[in-house]
């Protein structure tokens, strides 16, 4: 199992928009998490990825990855996420100072990889991507598609045990978005990666292995 979630519960004063969720992902699993706006689905998925903590840390539970989430500390968590979590989100969030290698790198030098072999991971990343012409350029000289495929790259440069991707293709064409959707279904048939993706798109959340549905802070189907 790589994930296992029981009873996750968020409130935020007194507006709770977790409402007990359960939920378990195997390896090499793709689920996708739709729902009407305000649903819930972005406040699971950062729970899920240790951005963020449930409310109910003593009566919940949460293992990726055999891991005890709640048994870390602030520092083993940071560790943690690094070297185990990636992430996709729907404004790529690429540093626009920097080259398409250097930000698909950060991640990899912030677990201490050297740098050849951060930047050999790098560009055999951006190469399977098909970004090899791309290396050196910076975010702005990149289309909106290439910026998406490059925050996959960095996503994958630790190799992860879990990819949460929030509405990744929200911001895409959409050639863009169908060529990022297949780019998932191939990343986890060659490198066996367990995606969770929170998505507005009908035919992406339709693609998954699993669809659930979030309506008022519960998953529903």
């Amino acid at each position: 199992m790589m994930i296992k979630a029981r009873n996750i519960q968020k409130s935020f004063s007194t507006l709770q928009v977790l409402k007990g969720v359960d939920l378990d992902i195997e390896k090499s699993e793709i689920v996708s998490i739709v729902g009407a706006s305000g649903a819930g689905k972005t406040t699971l998925l950062q729970i899920l990825g240790t951005l963020d903590v449930q409310s109910n840390t003593k009566d919940s539970q949460l293992l990726i990855n055999d891991t005890n989430i709640t048994s870390l500390s602030g520092r083993e968590l940071a560790r943690f996420r690094n070297e185990h979590i990636g992430f996709i989100f729907q404004f790529h969030q690429l540093l626009p100072e920097f080259t398409a290698l250097e930000n698909v790198c950060i991640p990899a030098y912030i677990k201490g990889i050297g740098k050849s072999e951060a930047e050999r991971r790098g560009l055999e990343l951006l190469g399977y991507l098909g970004l090899s012409e791309r290396t050196h350029h910076k975010p702005q000289e990149l289309s909106g598609g290439e910026q998406q495929r490059v925050a996959v790259a960095r996503a994958l440069i630790n190799q992860p045990s879990v990819i949460m991707a929030d509405e990744p293709s929200g911001n895409l064409d959409s050639e863009s978005a169908e060529r990022l959707h297949k780019l998932f279904f191939q990343l986890r048939d060659e490198m066996g990666q367990t995606f969770i993706i929170v998505t507005h798109n009908e035919e992406l959340a339709e693609m998954a292995d699993r669809k659930l549905t979030m309506v008022d802070g519960q998953i529903i189907h």
